[in-house]
């Protein structure tokens, strides 16, 4: 009997499903994942059951929705829809029977969908107790296809639609297709890193990645008001709310980097201001991970892409703080970088023609290649300490929620 009482969705973990004995510990977080993303809906059940996990909701609730949003859940390789056959309590022919007779039915519903020609069954014998096994289900199965809809042909090759049968304890799942999810691993698992997100394309995809590999993520954000105006901020606002989206909420932490860039303008050598500002808020954004708890930092650099991405010079921007220094991005090039910008939907937002603080005393020659004991002689002529804490007392703090999903 086909269960017409909801819908029914197959989830399988991917990477997941790979974690020997901590497996549960990743299923059960991906779980919970998945029920925040489906919470504006009610009657939204959630299940794991031998390695998949099934997902149940009303009627109602848009299909799309829930493959969408169940998609951005990290940990999800691919999701279904199914028809779910219950086939308690009947013996092997009497399930093949039902089960055949609901995948003809499927495949009707294909050709009117879609017009397909031709079809091929892929079958799985989830439950080693039924007598009959894969091989024999696949057959069986196209046999009732064809009865079923006789302008179908086979084609084992290239054919216009897979029709998959699962077998498994007391019921069976007919579906076609699997919608790719985003893979890598359940948020949560691997504790919490700090962003310094920028209004560029590179900072966000660099909080996704980190996030992928199940990590929450907090942010930074440096400007320097009145040089950078409010719809500057406002633009970093909207990137965090999308990263929202993927990382779960995300406290942002907005510091005004004007009055020490004055002071290195000042005092230092020109060409030396890009590598000390950015040391400055590399002092600055451990001061807030330790705060929050953060393990690690993370930032969008990418290796030799501008002048403080230079291997020289990142290793006197991480000679600046003690805390490790995460750059997922750090072998990619723009193009990459562009392309998962796209796929994640921050990179029209990240052209948007407005300045942050980087572009803000520009040296017409910047150091490519600083020495750390001349950039250590040049901080010494400033109060470090005083005008970090003077930034920190001033900071703005608030919490990016994701915007609705579209």
């Amino acid at each position: 009997m086909i269960n017409e009482s909801e819908k029914i969705y197959i989830v399988r973990c991917g990477e997941t499903a790979l974690k020997g004995d901590n497996k549960s510990y990743f299923e059960r977080m991906l779980v919970q994942r998945i029920k925040k993303f489906l919470s504006s809906y009610a009657g939204v059940r959630c299940e794991r059951v031998d390695g998949l996990i099934f997902v149940r909701t009303p009627l109602d609730v848009p299909e799309e929705d829930v493959l969408r949003r169940v998609g951005r859940v990290f940990g999800v390789d691919s999701i279904s829809p199914a028809l779910e056959i219950v086939i308690d309590d009947m013996s092997a022919e009497e399930a093949i029977d039902e089960v055949g007779r609901a995948a003809a039915g499927y495949a009707m519903g294909l050709i009117e969908k879609r017009g397909i020609k031709t079809f091929k069954i892929d079958a799985r014998r989830a439950d080693k107790a039924f007598p009959i096994e894969s091989p024999q289900i696949a057959k069986r199965m196209g046999a009732y296809v064809l009865k079923g809809c006789k302008v179908l042909k086979v084609d084992v090759h290239d054919p216009d639609s897979t029709i998959f049968v699962n077998v498994r304890r007391g019921r069976a799942y007919v579906y076609e297709g699997k919608v790719k999810g985003f893979g890598g691993l359940p948020l949560g698992t691997n504790g919490k890193g700090l962003v310094l997100l920028s209004g560029g394309i590179d900072s966000p995809v660099a909080a996704f990645m980190m996030s992928h590999r199940g990590m929450y993520i907090d942010a930074v954000h440096f400007h320097s008001f009145p040089y950078t105006s409010d719809r500057a901020y406002e633009k970093v606002k909207e990137l965090a709310s999308i990263l929202a989206g993927y990382c779960g909420r995300i406290r942002m932490h907005s510091i005004n980097l004007l009055p020490i860039q004055e002071q290195i303008v000042q005092h230092c050598p020109e060409e030396e201001t890009t590598i000390l500002v950015r040391r400055f808020m590399m002092k600055i954004a451990e001061r807030v991970a330790r705060e929050e708890e953060s393990m690690m930092l993370i930032t969008g650099e990418s290796l030799g892409q501008v002048a403080s991405q230079t291997a020289e010079s990142l290793v006197v921007t991480d000679a600046a703080v003690s805390m490790p220094v995460m750059r997922p991005l750090i072998a990619m090039d723009k193009t990459q970088i562009m392309d998962l910008a796209r796929e994640i939907g921050t990179y029209d937002v990240s052209i948007q023609p407005y300045e942050d603080c980087c572009t803000v005393f520009l040296p017409r020659h910047p150091v490519t290649k600083p020495r750390l004991e001349k950039i250590l002689a040049s901080e010494a002529k400033l109060d470090c300490e005083a005008l970090i804490e003077a930034a920190l007392a001033e900071q703005k703090i608030e919490v990016i929620y994701q915007r609705d999903f579209e």
